[in-house]
């Protein structure tokens, strides 16, 4: 027998701690999930599982310390879904306690019974939905499909014919595992017959076919709040995706996309307009009249010897705010206009400006 202190790289004094850290690096290292077809790796990794089943052992250990050999059996039970056995009948059970999470066990129970399915939360679906520029600044309340898996109407999710139920699976006896021999050692995995599961469908739902869930559109009636940005998620609780085994079901998240508006361009909570002003109220000052994405009008002030690009801010006349109960702000953008074309009088005047400019 190989010498276990030196298999784990530990010295005879080390501590129980010690012990199982070295074992957990070694077995990560060479665990056949990690190394298919490495035969190397297997005997590696079956010695280090001999040496920690040893050592992890306070009389095996005392024993060898005095003896050089462990006798008697070893810790047993299965465990993170698959146990590890010797011809003679020794059990590891320590592999699946300290491996299960890493590579994806804890489905079956330390007796060898099929352990009872985990319930899972069902699926999140995401949907869009359309919206005017005006609708969004509203807030309506919209109806909208949705393609959903859900529970089978017709067996009620159970996968079998109304009537009839699943039956204990007759390959694994409902334990949901069968053990494959690996020459020396015998490696539990899911049953192919049930696959994992412990009972089969014989008689499957003729709506379903065994599956125990169809997909179905539903349409849910989502209220849109006034405000409400492109991509504005809002979430349904529970309209999801049905759950398994019993579990939640998921949740609905609507999201918002946002048709531009030929008027207005969104800031945040404040809207942009363009009031187009002549070269020469610019300069000389004057009121202009400006469209509110509520309807209606408002008179800004444009002062004198405004320039083009210049932005004006009415407070109160924007977005309405998702947070809160104030909106944002009207802001227009000064854009003035430059006639292509000029009369006579018109000319004359501007050649006079020019003269008395100089």
């Amino acid at each position: 027998m190989k010498n276990p202190y030196e298999t784990l790289g530990v010295p005879k004094n080390a501590s129980a701690d010690e012990i199982k850290k070295a074992y957990r690096k070694l077995a990560r290292q060479y665990h056949p999930d990690k190394n298919p077809g490495d035969k190397a790796a297997e005997d590696r990794f079956k010695d280090v599982q001999n040496a920690y089943d040893l050592l992890s052992d306070p009389e095996k250990r005392e024993q060898f310390d005095r003896f050089g050999a462990a006798n008697g059996r070893g810790p047993g039970g299965p465990g993170g879904g698959f146990t590890w056995t010797t011809a003679e009948g020794f059990d590891f059970g320590d592999l699946g306690d300290l491996l299960g999470g890493m590579f994806g066990g804890g489905r079956f129970g330390a007796s060898g019974r099929r352990a009872e399915p985990r319930a899972q939360r069902g699926n999140d679906v995401e949907v869009q939905v359309n919206l005017s520029f005006e609708d969004a600044l509203r807030g309506v309340e919209t109806k909208i499909p949705v393609a959903l898996e859900v529970a089978c109407r017709t067996c009620g999710g159970s996968g079998a014919k109304p009537g009839t139920a699943p039956k204990v699976c007759p390959q694994c006896g409902g334990r949901g595992v069968v053990a494959e021999s690996q020459g020396f050692f015998a490696l539990s995995q899911p049953c192919p017959r049930c696959r994992g599961n412990g009972t089969v469908i014989e008689d499957p739902c003729p709506t379903c076919h065994g599956a125990g869930r169809e997909r179905r559109t539903k349409r849910y009636t989502v209220k849109i709040p006034a405000g409400a940005k492109d991509g504005t998620r809002i979430r349904l609780k529970g309209k999801g995706e049905a759950g398994w085994n019993g579990g939640p079901a998921g949740d609905l998240y609507v999201v918002t996309r946002i048709e531009p508006s030929k008027t207005f361009h969104r800031r945040g909570d404040d809207l942009l307009v363009d009031v187009h002003v002549p070269f020469a109220d610019a300069a000389l000052g004057t009121t202009a009249t400006v469209p509110t994405p509520v309807g209606g009008n408002v008179s800004v002030k444009i002062p004198a010897g405004s320039t083009d690009g210049k932005l004006l801010r009415v407070r109160g006349k924007g977005a309405p705010q998702l947070k809160g109960s104030g909106r944002g702000d009207l802001i227009a953008r000064v854009k003035i206009d430059v006639p292509k074309k000029l009369s006579k009088k018109e000319r004359e005047l501007l050649e006079q400006l020019k003269e008395a400019q100089r």
